[in-house]
């Protein structure tokens, strides 16, 4: 069984939201379905047939959310030192060409959101910039051709 990396906030996240889905969403389709069952003929029950389709997203995504937690490798970021880039590191990069500064925290794949500076640790960027220091320059592999960075700052947290 592979371990999957996946930091603190990123575990009670998905842990969250399976206890939400087996307390709150479960019961509540459950009860939709019965109501549904009560108006008759179910080969032409829209509600009823909407009711189970929904319920069979739900236990999907129970059983995937059961999966990604049982193989999660719990990393607390702010236990790491040192001076290389890890995962659960805040990494701050300097675009060589356009000297534009970023700043991502790298994190599990399930827990990636670009919109908030999570990377997930396999995208190319984490991917390059893993096992750098600061003042390390490193090279992405971009849609629109190969991008050089520099780091220029690194946190824990």
């Amino acid at each position: 069984m592979q371990r999957t990396p996946m930091t603190a906030e990123g575990h009670a996240a998905l842990d969250a939201e399976l206890k939400h889905l087996k307390t709150v969403e479960r019961p509540s389709i459950i009860e939709a379905i019965s109501v549904a069952r009560e108006h008759g003929d179910l080969s032409e029950n829209a509600e009823y047939h909407a009711a189970k389709e929904k319920q069979s997203f739900i236990e999907g995504r129970i059983s995937e959310l059961e999966d990604k937690l049982s193989r999660a490798e719990v990393i607390d970021a702010s236990k790491v030192k040192g001076n290389k880039v890890v995962f659960g590191a805040i990494v701050t990069v300097i675009d060589v060409e356009t000297e534009q500064e970023a700043t991502y925290r790298i994190v599990g794949e399930d827990e990636a959101d670009i919109s908030k500076g999570k990377i997930s640790n396999s995208s190319p960027m984490a991917r390059a910039l893993i096992g750098k220091e600061v003042g390390d320059e490193t090279e992405v592999a971009a849609p629109g051709g190969a991008r050089a960075y520099e780091i220029a700052d690194l946190k824990f947290k």
